[in-house]
């Protein structure tokens, strides 16, 4: 006999190589039928529901590849929501397999799952007896195709009965990559060929695409400066005209020289408010011309908008553009300099603790080349991007930075250990997140063959510090009691480390340059008193006072 679940996984099989769950009951029929194809489909046990999501959106985000999360019904299904939102506003493609009601009706634990779904902008696929295959398959494709997440729901009556025979569907295809209209590429053609101080200013739509190569040519024949959005930061790293990050992430001369620029061509990337510095990133009279496959501009300070691959879009505007004969743009702006102009930081803080800035050049120049950065959310998110080298797009990932959550780092590492396992995956974390997230903390030692756990621990919500206390509102809940954050990674089997100062990173320097596989805890204990740029300028606009 087949049943649903089974049938329901060998219409995913083709498509997802990785799937992150917890068991429960409605979806223990499900699990069976993984375990059966164990050798085709890996699975990772976590130990809380939200980050089997997590770790399906951070797989995506490292790999450009579909997994699998899974939970049961009910509470299984609501402790899922928050990481559901993220992959929704983050355009993750992820489905979330779950448990559903029985087709009889609702018991009295059950709740409207479909329509919690829609509110948070999440289409629910529910598969019968008759047609799994059929339901299954087309959650995919509406993943896949429209980049979100989707929610496959099996009744509880059903996962376990006999399936149906059924034609197997038509495959799903690779989304076709949208090209520019020749009017387009022409006008955006005149527009850059004409500036004095172009911009190529590209994302992680860019990445996905593979526009790297066409965007430097680009940006050659043009004499244009490169930079990036946060979640597109590599791309360009090792290019001469690159200026790394550019928005609230950036170093002053980076963004100096992105305020100069009259036109700026953004690849697959969505003008946030943090790239964007809260409109503030440009100069007002400049062009930006978005080429990206939402429906329209991101932005308000989109002038231009062109609905279109990014790569494809690059290489038909090589084409087009005339080379210009001068680089005193590029000549003007010393890129490298820019991408490394950010202040060192002191030995320690007015307060003892550790300055994050200088924490963080002494872990860069410790950790190994290959490495793949996992951010949590809270105010150290600064730190990372400005002063850790990351290789590539892909090898810097924050779940959450979208919803603004905290509380994702451990489980979305998990996927990044699950996706990049030869890396060494380098999490960075809050006190705050860390313990919301400490359930996976187990999971994450037990998955990661080789890791750097940095909890920039300054015993409070570091955010809610810095925007509210300041402005008079009682800091006590924004306390947290200290924690140590070692003791607990050397009770779940990792090693951990107490640094106080940057001479206790000697005693953990050998182990960071060698190869050896474990996972390795530094409960760093940082400042509250340094205060991230981005962080201010958060501060600045909410205040009135830019």
């Amino acid at each position: 006999m087949t049943t649903v679940s089974a049938r329901i996984l060998s219409a995913l099989q083709p498509y997802v190589t990785e799937a992150f769950g917890v068991m429960g009951n409605g979806n223990a029929h499900f699990l069976d039928a993984v375990m059966a194809q164990r050798e085709s489909l890996h699975y990772t046990a976590v130990r809380h529901e939200a980050g089997t999501v997590a770790a399906a959106d951070a797989y995506f985000r490292a790999t450009g590849r579909l997994a699998v999360a899974t939970t049961t019904y009910g509470a299984g299904f609501t402790n899922a929501l928050t990481p559901l939102a993220e992959a929704v506003q983050a355009r993750i493609p992820l489905v979330l397999v779950v448990g559903d009601a029985p087709t009889t009706g609702m018991r009295p634990w059950d709740v409207d799952q479909s329509m919690v779904a829609r509110g948070l902008g999440v289409t629910t696929f529910t598969v019968s007896a008759i047609a799994p295959l059929e339901i299954t398959t087309a959650a995919v494709r509406h993943a896949l195709h429209r980049r979100e997440a989707v929610v496959l729901a099996i009744p509880y009556d059903l996962a376990g009965v006999e399936a149906a025979e059924e034609s197997a569907p038509d495959p799903v295809a690779h989304p076709a990559r949208s090209a520019a209209s020749p009017d387009d590429v022409e006008r955006v053609a005149a527009l850059l060929t004409s500036a004095e101080r172009p911009l190529v200013l590209a994302g992680r739509g860019a990445w996905l695409s593979g526009a790297r190569g066409a965007a430097v040519e680009l940006a050659e024949k043009l004499g244009a400066l490169l930079a990036t959005s946060a979640l597109g930061a590599g791309l360009f790293d090792d290019d001469p005209a690159a200026l790394g990050i550019a928005g609230g992430w950036a170093s002053d001369r980076t963004t100096h020289a992105v305020e100069q620029a009259d036109v700026v061509l953004v690849l697959g990337a969505g003008l946030n408010q943090f790239t964007t510095r809260f409109g503030h990133a440009f100069d007002s009279a400049a062009r930006i011309v978005q080429i990206d496959i939402a429906g329209e501009a991101t932005s308000p300070l989109v002038t231009d908008f062109v609905r279109a691959d990014a790569r494809s879009t690059a290489e038909a505007l090589l084409g087009a553009v005339r080379h210009r004969d001068t680089d005193r743009w590029r000549d003007a702006v010393d890129a490298r300099d820019a991408y490394h102009a950010r202040p060192d930081g002191d030995p320690a803080a007015p307060d003892g603790r550790l300055d994050p800035r200088s924490l963080c050049r002494r872990l860069d120049a410790l950790l190994p080349a290959d490495r793949t950065v996992v951010q949590d959310g809270g105010h150290f998110i600064g730190w990372a991007p400005g002063y850790l080298h990351v290789p590539s797009p892909n090898r810097l990932i924050m779940v959450g930075t979208a919803l603004q959550s905290i509380g994702l780092g451990f489980p979305s590492a998990v996927g990044a250990a699950r996706a990049l396992p030869d890396s060494t995956v380098v999490l960075c974390t809050g006190d705050g997140g860390a313990l919301m997230a400490l359930a996976d903390l187990d999971s994450f030692i037990r998955t990661a063959r080789r890791a750097v756990i940095v909890v920039f621990n300054d015993a409070a919500y570091g955010a809610e510090i810095h925007q509210y206390a300041v402005r008079g509102i009682d800091s006590g809940p924004m306390m947290i009691d200290e924690v140590d954050f070692a003791a607990l990674a050397t009770a779940l089997g990792a090693r951990g480390r107490t640094i106080s100062s940057l001479a206790d990173l000697d005693d953990v320097a050998t182990w960071l340059g060698s190869d050896d596989d474990g996972v390795l805890l530094l409960d760093c204990k940082v400042s509250q008193e340094i205060v991230a740029p981005y962080m201010q300028e958060i501060v600045a606009v909410a205040t009135g006072a830019k």
